[in-house]
C-alpha cells in the first residue's frame, strides 16, 4: 500500500470559530489571523494506492461555486485535479472516493460542471463511499449546518448511481476495504467517519474534522462549528489515548504546516505531539 498526500488547496475560516472557547491571545500564536480575524487552513487529501485500487479520501472545495461563495472562504492554490495531475494520476484512474462527510470543504470537488453545464461526478470511474447515517443527516439538514451542505456537491453522485452508502457497525470500528477500518464520530456532525489505515508497522488515523490540526490536540481546543462539543471531547479523548497506547500516526487534514505526528504523554500526564512532520514519514 502506497500513501501520498494530495493538496486540494487552501482556504480561510474565522479563527474564533476554529478554536471555540480558547481565547484569541492563545490561538493567535499558533495560526495568526489576518485583519478580518480569518486564519489560513489547508485541505489535505490522501491518495491510497494498492495493487487494484486508487482510493482518494476527500476532495476539497473545487471551483464550481460562484464568486460570492468564494469571497467568504478565499480558496487558493491547486485544486484536487491539478494536484493529482502533478503526480501523474488522472481523474479516470481513481477507483474509489471516500467522503468523510459532506461539508463543502471535504466534498466540493466530488462533483464538477461539464461542458454542457451539468453537474457530474468528477471521477468518472470511481465508486463514491459515505456513511449512510451521515447521508440521511445531510438530507434533513438543519439551520446551523445548512450553509455547509450544498446539494450540488453530493446529490449528482446519487443521481448518477455512483454513491455507495456504508452501514456502520455497532462497534467502534467498521471494516471497509484493503485493510482500512472506519471510525464513526458524532461530535462535529452526525456520522462523520475517520479512517484507520495500515501504515508502516502501525496505523494511521485520518482525523478529518475531529482534530483538524496539530494545535487542536489539547482537549479544550474544539471548534465552534461542532454540533455536539461534549461528544467531540469524548471522541478526542478516546482517539488520543489509543494513539498513545498503540503508537498511531495522526493525519491532520487542515493544518497549514503539519501533516502528521505521533503523540505521547509528558511528565504531567498531558498528551503532546512528537515526530511532527510536514509530509508522510519516509
Amino acid at each position: 500500500m502506497k500513501l501520498t498526500i494530495v493538496s486540494a488547496g487552501n482556504f480561510k475560516l474565522d479563527g474564533g470559530a476554529m478554536f471555540g472557547v480558547v481565547p484569541k491571545v492563545m490561538w493567535n500564536k499558533m495560526n495568526p489571523a489576518d485583519e478580518n480575524n480569518m486564519c489560513t487552513w489547508t485541505m489535505r487529501s490522501l491518495l491510497i494506492e494498492t495493487e487494484t485500487r486508487k482510493i482518494l479520501v476527500d476532495t476539497g472545495i473545487g471551483n464550481k461555486q460562484g464568486e460570492k461563495f468564494r469571497s467568504h472562504f478565499h480558496p487558493s492554490g491547486n485544486d484536487i485535479i491539478e494536484s493529482l495531475d502533478e503526480i501523474g494520476v488522472k481523474d479516470s484512474d481513481i477507483t474509489d472516493v471516500f467522503l468523510t462527510h459532506l461539508h463543502f470543504d471535504h466534498c466540493g470537488d466530488a462533483v464538477k460542471t461539464d461542458e454542457n453545464g451539468k453537474y457530474v461526478p468528477t471521477f468518472p470511474n470511481a465508486t463514491y463511499w459515505l456513511n449512510k447515517r451521515h447521508w440521511d443527516w445531510a438530507l434533513e439538514s438543519n439551520p446551523r449546518e445548512k450553509a455547509s451542505f450544498l446539494p450540488e456537491n453530493f446529490m449528482p453522485l446519487m443521481e448518477a448511481g455512483a454513491l455507495k452508502l456504508i452501514e456502520p457497525s455497532s462497534e467502534r470500528s467498521t471494516p471497509w476495504i484493503e485493510g482500512i477500518n472506519l471510525i464513526e464520530c458524532n461530535g462535529h456532525t452526525k456520522g462523520l467517519m475517520m479512517l484507520d489505515i495500515p501504515y508502516k508497522e502501525s496505523r494511521m488515523i485520518f482525523l478529518t474534522d475531529l482534530i483538524p490540526s496539530l494545535h487542536h490536540i489539547p482537549l479544550p481546543y474544539i471548534m465552534a462549528y461542532d454540533l455536539w462539543p461534549w461528544d467531540t471531547l469524548e471522541e478526542k479523548t478516546e482517539t488520543l489515548e489509543l494513539a498513545v497506547k498503540e503508537n498511531h500516526v495522526l493525519f491532520f487534514q487542515h493544518d497549514p504546516v503539519n501533516a502528521v505526528a505521533r503523540v505521547v504523554k509528558n511528565e504531567k500526564g498531558r498528551i503532546v505531539p512528537v515526530d511532527i512532520s510536514s509530509d508522510l514519514y519516509k
